[in-house]
């Protein structure tokens, strides 16, 4: 058995600064800071007495929605959130049931939505301390141990592919409850009952156009925790599957943004295939816990990597509309006459809206920026470590010391970063950073120092401790399958920017009301796309930081020039808005010209993946 190696912070402890407090604040701004106003499933819901949805659209929402909330430490949304969790405690059953599953029955209602209220109610705890929490999920999840025994409730479909989810609420419990038996039966009932994803492993490797549950690209994110949030609940010992699940899953489905194709359900590594919103979030908040439960900087390098890029990509800069899938190269994002070029996804999934597609999406994609807020910095045996290089402050104490820990910095987009610790007295309190592996001629305080993967700095004096870290990176043409390359620098992936023209669609489907700033969008790409890299010759250009949207569309922070040539490439077969798979021919037709590629974050339209062909200069 492992102990976990780190500890996350709460929001009580850990605030935002800098471009992160900005991204946190357009979220707040945007869909996720307003989906109880706008959205009927959030604002109607069975949840809070409604008539609307009744099972996971709540409960993703508050999962981002508290935390961010209190990270920004805005009083009209904490009492808007406080609201919902109000409602939903005062609901609950004499004998601890908590769902509003309604004419229902409890053996038909798919119990994922046990796991998942149970996880927000986690949150809240651990955003407000509120003291009802302990004994409401004590009986709840009680109620359910006993309803499985009684054959009162079915693990099926989502519950039981699910089933780990449920061990964030358990951990919670057993740290309050350590000596109640059934919190440990109910932990390897649901494992029993739970999907062995190890058994259905070779049907990642040739992805079908079939819906399954073990194929799906959800599921699959989540799964990869699994053993993280279980192993010393369940007694067992740690054996980091999680990386030969992720290894075989980007093998035969990686995408460049660092997660895998699933649209819905894993499709191979065609860069015109999708990726699910619901994945990206998801497959974060393995990334956190198992960089936690590990403390390999394996997982937090891979978390960066999706953050920086597969987040950003596929919502809006202004986080008001979302696409369901994105794709890596998405020339255009219109909805698609006829037959989908998603496997299991309709033709309207990769365009920016409400909820295209589906709305698991809409009410799921807040929780990425606030968790990985809150995946900052987290708590070690011997003081603090920081797992991502994003501004932030933590407020803790050490051995009965006060201290304040903050990092300025514009990283991914600069690499220079700025501690400061302020301690009240002298602390024996250890600050760990993380130094990614792409990292070369590290400096700290200006002097050169070894290449580790963490610097380690402690005996923090009374009043003020200044570090400055620096380290550089270098652009490369990184290969891809189909012969293809992209261009990485540091955790960014780059991407030629496809210029668009939008059309904003207003209108009311299934009585849901499209209407700015939460409506459709229509964007066309109309400039050339079909290009090759015609050389290994990369620059990189730090431009001005924009104050306002930091993965901006139009003012990226940073810049790659490169010699790139027009070729013969063409469109998938069906398709006219769709590029195709690989080009026609990978012969340069006019001599190399100077483009500028942004960082794929920022580019909604894009060519990210691209054939490296021999100049006509």
């Amino acid at each position: 058995m492992k102990a976990s190696a780190y500890r996350f912070f709460t929001s009580q402890e850990i605030s935002p600064r800098g471009w992160l407090k900005r991204q946190l604040e357009l979220e707040a701004e945007g869909l996720c800071g307003n989906l109880d106003k706008v959205w009927p499933d959030v604002r109607d819901s069975k949840w809070i007495g409604g008539d609307r949805e009744g099972w996971e659209r709540v409960p993703y929402w508050l999962d981002g929605f508290i935390p961010l909330a209190y990270l920004l430490d805005n009083d009209d949304m904490k009492a808007r959130a406080k609201h919902y969790i109000d409602r939903i405690l005062s609901s609950q059953c004499e004998d601890g049931w908590i769902c509003p599953n309604g004419e229902t029955p409890r053996e038909e209602y798919d119990i994922w939505a046990i796991h998942l209220i149970s996880k927000v109610l986690v949150v809240w705890h651990d955003c407000t301390g509120d003291q009802r929490i302990p004994e409401v999920l004590y009986r709840m999840m009680k109620n359910f141990y006993e309803l499985i025994l009684a054959d009162g409730v079915k693990i099926f479909n989502w519950g039981q592919y699910r089933w780990f989810e449920g061990f964030i609420a358990l951990n919670f419990l057993k740290e309050r409850y350590p000596d109640e038996a059934w919190i440990t039966e109910l932990a390897k009932l649901l494992k029993k009952t739970g999907t062995d994803y190890g058994a259905v492993l070779e049907t990642w490797k040739r992805p079908l156009n079939k819906w399954t549950y073990y194929t799906h690209v959800v599921n699959l994110a989540m799964m990869l925790k699994s053993e993280a949030v279980s192993n010393a609940l369940l007694g067992e010992e740690y054996t980091d599957i999680a990386e030969h699940f992720y290894r075989t899953l980007m093998e035969y489905n990686g995408m460049a943004a660092g997660t895998f194709t699933g649209d819905e359900c894993l499709a191979g590594v065609s860069p015109i295939q999708g990726t699910e919103l619901c994945g990206v979030v998801e497959l974060m908040y393995s990334f956190e816990w198992l960089y936690a439960c590990t403390g390999d900087a394996k997982w937090a390098e891979r978390l960066e990597r999706v953050a920086f890029n597969a987040l950003p990509a596929t919502i809006s800069d202004d986080m008001w509309t979302h696409q369901y899938v994105q794709m890596t190269n998405q020339i255009n994002c219109t909805t698609i006459p006829g037959k989908p070029i998603f496997r299991t996804n309709g033709s309207d999934a990769h365009v920016f809206g409400l909820e295209p597609n589906y709305g698991c999406c809409t009410a799921n994609f807040g929780q990425g920026w606030p968790k990985l807020a809150l995946s900052a910095f987290m708590k070690a045996d011997d003081g603090l470590v920081n797992a991502v290089a994003i501004p932030t402050e933590v407020n803790t104490a050490w051995n009965g010391v006060p201290v304040k820990v903050t990092l300025d910095t514009s990283y991914p987009f600069r690499n220079c970063f700025t501690y400061k610790v302020y301690a009240e007295k002298k602390t024996s309190m250890k600050l760990r950073v993380r130094v990614p592996s792409f990292a070369k001629n590290v400096t700290v305080n200006g002097k050169p120092t070894a290449k580790r993967a963490q610097l380690v700095f402690g005996g923090f004096e009374a009043g003020e401790t200044v570090i400055e870290i620096s380290y550089e990176t270098a652009p490369v043409l990184t290969a891809r399958p189909n012969r293809l390359y992209t261009v990485n620098c540091g955790s960014l992936l780059f991407a030629l920017p496809v210029e668009s023209e939008c059309e904003m669609r207003e209108y009311i489907k299934q009585n849901v009301e499209r209407k700015f700033p939460y409506c459709d969008y229509e964007i066309c790409g109309i400039s050339d796309w079909n290009f090759a890299f015609a050389s290994r010759d990369l620059q990189v250009e730090e431009r001005e930081m924009p104050s306002d949207y930091p993965f901006s569309s139009q003012n990226p922070p940073v810049v790659v020039h490169a010699a790139l040539c027009h070729i013969d490439w063409g469109f998938e077969d069906g398709y006219d808005t769709v590029c195709a798979k690989v080009p026609n021919r990978r012969k340069a037709l006019d001599a190399p010209q100077k483009l500028t590629l942004y960082p794929y974050g920022c580019a909604k339209l894009r060519m990210t993946e691209m054939p490296l062909v021999k100049s006509r200069e």
